[in-house]
Formats: structure tokens, C-alpha cells, sequence
């Protein structure tokens, strides 16, 4: 048997329980490992698979000074003013502090009660007082477990009236985003589905046919991550990576059933009994579901190439689910047909659909289509010019992390941080940063830095500094200093920047000593640069790729250019859409406050290439799905214009619903009250609706009819190529001949009044 789709789904059909039984097994499995490995293989920190300098820094003192960090935990205890002297407020502190040490030295280091000067740290106004507790810990994901104990350690003390204690450190904020990323899934998931079975009814107009879509879905994702689970074992996996391939899978898994079983149901309309239509929707729509994953898979291959476990484990878990609802598509979705038959017609909401008169000349397509296509510059102007000046706010993107600052102001761990950086000035002291200095450590070299930290004493993003600390061997030296702020704020950011670029170079230029700067701001900091670097390497990848791909499946240079241009265009107008909402802060005050955003300072650093890489897969899905119906009237009529019209005339229904069901799952996702997750459902959602309008309904025909026959240009040098049949198989060629009389019928003329 030759395998390609529609062998594939031809069999699948024939052999139905053996597809289900199979697919069963699967999701048995997955279950199975995401039970054992899921939750020990998550984590909210990040690495880099190179070497950069903070990287750099962090092993010189592990290996040579301190032994791998521990993570430290502030707890502050908040009264009245003056208060902190009280004989209650003391007895308060002290229980807090039994209550501590009981959990034992496998989760406390230590509890420090006093600064560097000895004594205790009360807030200037007298009614703060904090404590430094030391975890044991040195890995995040077990501190953050040890920092939930910490926290029922602190509530199971009461507190005298008028008196609150809360904790403040990396292990309380990983729990809250983890704890925040779970309720933003829930939430997600929950409007995603409901809004996705309406729009599904609405398309496919019967209960069953809707609800198959969502099981393939549902089907794709839980066996993607038991295997992105199972994966965790050999590489790290950000805890965000469920939340996305929740949420690419729902899009695409849904997208790609939604287009089969609607060609199923188109070939049943014309008369073909339950195999045929299957094996036909198996030689056209399954073949554009075959092309379309590709697109997008290599797309998300971009992320890869980005040396950071943040990407690397978003985007094989984003590849995975991707080529698990292909493969659902392709096989599960044929065998359930089979079974089904027209009782996918089951629960049927209303007497017509859209596929029931998919060879009707002269409806609400065709009349959009003869529109544009009427006055194609003027529709061309229009529709770019407002992409184009969406895309022109991403000319002022800011790139950062958002960090404590940006959750909500009822958890204590950030009403802790508002209280430290207000009342003490060291909001930052938890990420101290970090200078290493290699080499032989003299007294000049000790007399340079201490001198270097007293010259940030003017600087208000820098506390006092720590002493400096020197190893036995005299080879390495450690010079703490604290910071002010958020540790990831843009102000921490630019000190490390300060000190690397300026600072040190001045003070231990001539010197045989390397200076490194570590910390986690300079882990921030090294991250953007990162991203900068290998952005375009990023975008040659996936252009490239994509252009050639395109190239081989339709036989044109014409259409993959102008295809990439287009999708390009909705990055960009996506990209300045999250602007304008969260950075900028324009738009309606009455969509932010219904949608919780949160105005911030900078857009969340990994996404413009994150949704690059996502968004041009998921457009370059519309266009192929499109195009193909395009290419296959042409190939049969030679008629430009009328292809044009027919392939969003059979298309225009599905392509709307599939983007309606893209952005109410990455709306959903968007509200959230996470800022990163926030950001991203929103472009991503603002980008699938522009595309699936503004590109296909008015800029795809316009520049098809300016372009004429030049849209199937291929250079004779490029004969060569081979033929890859997405929708043209000789199958369906009965059905197509009764297209091209429908089709001869329809002639673009002037604009439709």
C-alpha cells in the first residue's frame, strides 16, 4: 500500500477499532506518564544551554566559593508604627521564629534576626521588623515545596490584634505563578471549549459532528504530555509548557478535525457513500491537514535554535502536540467516521448549514469576493495601511520580565514586597547582584572593589554592598550588592548593563583579574541578548524553510512570497496590538478593566520570537488551507478570478469558525492574571482574528486579482520540482467537474453595490 493520507485515511476507515484500540493504548500511556513524571519534571526556572557571562559567574562560585546557592525566604512582620518595641509585637517575632526552626534542618538553614550591624531590621517608622530565613534547598522546585511549609509554619502562629506576618522570596513567588498558571489554564480550557462547541454547532449546525472536533483535541493533548513528561527527563520543562500545549492543541486539533469532517460532510452531500467520502476527504482535506501541520512544526522549529530551556521546552512541547493532531487527524478522525457515519448528523440545531450548498454560486462569499476583487488597490491600500499602522506601535516595544510587581495586590507575597521595597529600601535583596572576580586576589584587587561597590553608593538602584568575601585559595572573590527594586525590573536590568559596560571595564581594565557580573538580573540581561542574537537566525530559518516548502507544494514562487508578506504583516500588527494594551496602555478603559490587563513597563522578552514562530504556523494554516481550494479549481479551470471565489466560497464558513474557535482558546488564555500569559492569548488571539479577516477576506483576493496569472509563476528552471498533490487527486476529479460549471457561472465584474 503506498502511504500518503488518503491511503492512510482509506485504511483507518476500514479498519476502525483497531485505529480506536490503538489510540486508546496511547492515551492509557500517557496518562500513565504524565502521573509519574509530570509534576517532578516542572519548573518555573530558567537556564541557558550556553555559556553566557552570568552562567559563567554562577559556576565559578559553585565550584570555588559557596557550593550551589540556597535560596532565602524574607518574612515580615507589619504593625502599627512604632509598634515593632512592643513586648507583643518581640513575642510575636520570636514565636514566628520557634515556629520556623521546628520544621528542621532539612528544610531551614538558618533564621537570621539581624542585619549586618547586628541588629534587628525595623523599618524606619518603627512598625516593621523582617527576618531572614535561609532554606536548605539548593535546587528552586524543592525550595518552592519547602517554602509552602514555611508559609503553614507562619499561619499556624496567631498573630496579637493589629499584626500580620507574610513571606517574601523566589520559592513563595514560584508557587504563586504556579498556582496562577493552573487557574489561568482552568480558565482557559473551560472558555475555550464552551465557545468552541458553539462555534462548532453554529458551522457544522449537528451536535455529534461538533463534538468530534473537541475529542480529537482533547485526545491530542493528553497524550502530548505524557510524552512531553516523559521528555522532562533528558531536558528541562518550563512549568508553562502544559498551559501552552493546552493551548496550541485545542487550536489546532480542533482546526484540523473541523476541516475534515466538513469536507466529509461536502462529499456526502454530493452523494458518495461513507468510505468514499472518507477516502476523498483523505486525498483533499487530510492532505491539507498533512501540509499544514508541517508548516507549523517548522515553524515552531525556530524556537529550538534558541539556547534557553524556556524555548527549547515550549516549542518540543508545542511540535509534539502538533504532530499528535495531525496524526489523530489522519487516522482516529477516520475511524470514528467510519463508525459514525451520518450520525454525526445527530442532534442536528438547525436544517441548513454551510456545507450544504458548498456549489452555490452568488452567496455572502462570493458577493465579498466580487467586492474586493472590483476595486482591489483600493482594498489592497485600506487593508494593509491598517495593518500596517497597528504594526507601527511595536516600533516602541520595550522587552523585560514582569516580576512581582505585576501580581495581583492580594497575595501576600506581593503585599510582602510592596512592604520591603517601601519601608526598607531592598526590595531586590533576595537576587543580590553578584561580582565575581577570577584570578589572584591582592590587596589592590580587594581595595579596587570594595572601592568599586562604595562608587554605587549614589545609585538608587543599588543598597549597600555586602563585605567582600574571598575563598582559601585566594583565587576567587565575591562582592554582594542588593538591590532596590523588583530583580527584574527594566531599572535592575540597566545597573547590571552600567557595570558591565561601564563601571568595571573603567576600574579593572588593566588588571589580570576577570571581572564577571552574575545574579539573576544579569541572567535577565544575558537572556535579552540571547534573543537578540538569534532572532534572525530565528527568521532565515523559518522563512526559508517555509518559502520552500510552499514553493514544492504549490508550483509557484509568486505565492509563497506574497503568503509570507501577508503573515508577516499579522505578526506585526499583532506584536503592536500587545503594545498599545499593555505597555502603551491605550485603548478603552472599560476592554482592560473586562479583561484584567495589567499596564506594565516593558512586553514579556521572549515574546515577539515566541509568537513569531507560533503565529506564522498558525496563519501559514489559513493560507494553505485556502490556497489549496484556490489551486485546485485553478488546476482544473485555468480561471483565476473564479478560483479565487471558489476557494473562499467553500472555505469562507469553516476558515471563520476554525479562527473564532483560535481566539476564544487564546482569549480565554488572556484572562488570566498572569502577565506573560496575558500577553500572550492576546497577540496571539488578536493575530488569528486579523489574519482569518482583514488577510484572507480582503488582501489575499485583492492581490490574487492583481497579480492574474502571475500568481502561478514558477521559473522554467524550476520545472524540476516535484508535484505534491495536496487537493488535486484523481478521486475527486468527479466532483470537481461539476465545480468548474458552477464555477464558469461566476464572473468578477464591477464592485457589488
Amino acid at each position: 500500500m503506498k502511504l500518503n493520507p488518503e491511503s492512510i485515511a482509506r485504511a483507518s476507515s476500514r479498519r476502525p477499532w483497531t485505529v480506536i484500540g490503538g489510540w486508546l493504548v496511547l492515551l492509557v500511556a500517557a496518562f500513565t506518564l504524565t502521573a509519574l513524571f509530570l509534576s517532578d519534571n516542572l519548573t518555573t526556572d530558567f537556564d541557558f544551554t550556553d555559556s553566557p557571562e552570568a552562567k559563567q559567574a554562577e559556576t565559578l562560585l559553585e565550584d570555588r566559593l559557596r557550593g550551589p546557592d540556597t535560596f532565602t525566604e524574607l518574612l515580615v512582620i507589619s504593625g502599627l508604627p512604632g509598634t515593632a518595641a512592643d513586648a507583643d509585637f518581640q513575642a510575636f517575632v520570636g514565636d514566628l521564629a520557634a515556629a520556623v526552626e521546628g520544621l528542621g534542618s532539612d528544610v531551614i538553614q538558618a533564621v537570621i534576626p539581624v542585619g549586618q550591624n547586628g541588629e534587628p531590621i525595623i523599618s524606619e517608622d518603627g512598625g516593621d521588623q523582617l527576618l531572614t530565613v535561609v532554606l536548605a534547598k539548593t535546587d528552586l522546585d524543592e525550595a518552592a515545596t519547602d517554602s509552602a511549609a514555611l508559609g503553614d509554619a507562619v499561619d499556624g502562629v496567631t498573630p496579637p490584634s493589629g499584626l500580620e506576618a507574610r513571606l517574601f522570596g523566589q520559592g513563595t513567588i514560584n508557587n504563586d505563578f504556579e498556582r496562577l498558571a493552573q487557574e489561568g489554564l482552568e480558565k482557559g480550557e473551560t472558555i475555550g471549549v464552551a465557545v468552541a462547541l458553539i462555534v462548532l454547532l453554529a458551522v457544522i449546525g449537528a451536535a455529534v459532528a461538533a463534538g468530534l472536533p473537541i475529542l480529537l483535541a482533547i485526545a491530542a493533548i493528553a497524550v502530548a504530555i505524557g510524552i512531553t513528561a516523559y521528555l522532562g527527563n533528558f531536558m528541562s520543562l518550563s512549568f508553562f509548557v502544559v498551559n501552552f500545549i493546552t493551548m496550541i492543541g485545542l487550536a489546532v486539533g480542533i482546526d484540523y478535525a473541523l476541516f475534515i469532517v466538513a469536507r466529509y460532510r461536502e462529499e456526502r452531500v454530493r452523494g458518495f457513500d461513507k468510505l468514499e467520502a472518507i477516502g476523498r476527504s483523505g486525498a483533499t482535506a487530510n492532505r491539507a491537514v498533512f501540509f499544514s501541520g508541517l508548516t507549523v512544526v517548522l515553524a515552531l522549529l525556530g524556537m529550538l535554535f534558541v539556547p534557553n530551556t524556556i524555548f527549547r521546552s515550549l516549542g518540543v512541547g508545542a511540535i509534539v502536540v502538533v504532530l499528535l493532531a495531525v496524526a489523530a487527524s489522519m487516522t482516529l478522525l477516520p475511524a470514528l467516521l467510519s463508525l459514525l457515519g451520518d450520525k454525526i448528523n445527530i442532534g442536528k440545531v438547525r436544517r441548513q448549514t454551510a456545507l450544504d450548498n458548498v456549489d452555490k454560486v452568488g452567496g455572502m462569499w462570493d458577493k465579498i469576493t466580487a467586492l474586493v476583487m472590483g476595486r482591489p488597490i483600493a482594498f489592497l491600500v485600506v487593508g494593509a495601511g491598517f495593518m500596517l499602522l497597528l504594526g507601527s506601535f511595536a516600533l516602541s516595544m520595550e522587552t523585560g520580565f514582569s516580576g512581582v510587581t505585576t501580581l495581583p495586590e492580594e497575595l501576600e507575597s506581593k503585599q510582602a514586597f510592596d512592604i520591603i521595597e517601601r519601608e526598607f529600601g531592598l526590595g531586590g535583596a533576595n537576587e543580590p547582584v553578584e561580582i565575581v572576580f577570577d584570578g589572584p586576589i591582592t590587596a589592590d584587587v580587594q581595595a579596587a572593589a570594595t572601592a568599586l561597590g562604595a562608587s554605587l553608593n549614589g545609585n538608587p538602584t543599588f543598597g549597600p554592598p555586602d563585605p567582600l568575601i574571598v575563598n582559601p585559595a585566594g583565587d576567587l572573590a565575591l562582592l554582594s550588592i542588593p538591590l532596590t527594586g523588583d530583580f527584574q525590573s527594566e531599572a535592575s536590568s540597566t545597573a547590571v548593563e552600567l557595570l558591565r559596560d561601564d563601571l568595571i571595564p573603567a576600574a579593572f581594565g588593566d588588571s589580570n583579574v576577570n571581572v564577571l557580573v552574575g545574579g539573576a538580573s544579569a541572567f535577565n540581561v544575558d537572556f535579552f541578548e540571547d534573543v537578540s542574537v538569534y532572532t534572525p537566525i530565528v527568521f532565515v530559518f523559518v522563512l526559508g524553510l517555509s518559502f520552500v516548502l510552499l514553493t514544492v507544494v504549490f508550483r509557484s514562487i509568486v505565492l509563497p512570497i506574497k503568503a509570507i508578506l501577508l503573515n508577516l504583516l499579522s505578526v506585526a500588527a499583532a506584536y503592536g496590538a500587545v503594545v498599545m494594551a499593555f505597555q502603551i496602555g491605550t485603548g478603552p478603559g472599560w476592554f482592560k478593566d473586562i479583561f484584567g490587563f495589567i499596564q506594565v513597563e516593558s512586553i514579556e522578552a521572549w515574546l515577539p520570537l515566541f509568537l513569531f514562530a507560533v503565529l506564522f504556523g498558525l496563519s501559514m494554516d489559513y493560507h494553505v488551507f485556502l490556497l489549496t481550494r484556490i489551486r485546485e479549481h485553478f488546476d482544473q479551470t485555468g480561471d483565476n478570478a473564479a478560483s479565487v471565489a471558489h476557494g473562499l466560497r467553500t472555505t469562507g464558513a469553516i476558515i471563520t469558525g476554525a479562527a473564532l474557535i483560535m481566539v476564544a482558546v487564546f482569549g480565554g488564555f488572556a484572562l488570566g492574571d498572569l502577565v506573560p500569559l496575558q500577553q500572550m492569548g492576546f497577540g496571539l488571539a488578536v493575530a488569528v482574528f486579523l489574519d482569518a479577516t482583514i488577510v484572507r477576506s480582503i488582501l489575499v483576493p485583492a492581490t490574487m486579482r492583481l497579480l492574474g496569472d502571475y500568481n502561478w509563476y514558477l521559473p522554467k528552471w524550476l520545472d524540476w520540482l516535484p508535484h505534491v498533490d495536496i487537493e488535486g487527486h484523481e478521486a475527486a476529479l468527479g466532483a470537481e467537474a461539476r465545480d468548474v460549471e458552477v464555477a464558469d457561472a461566476f464572473e468578477v465584474g464591477s464592485p457589488v453595490d
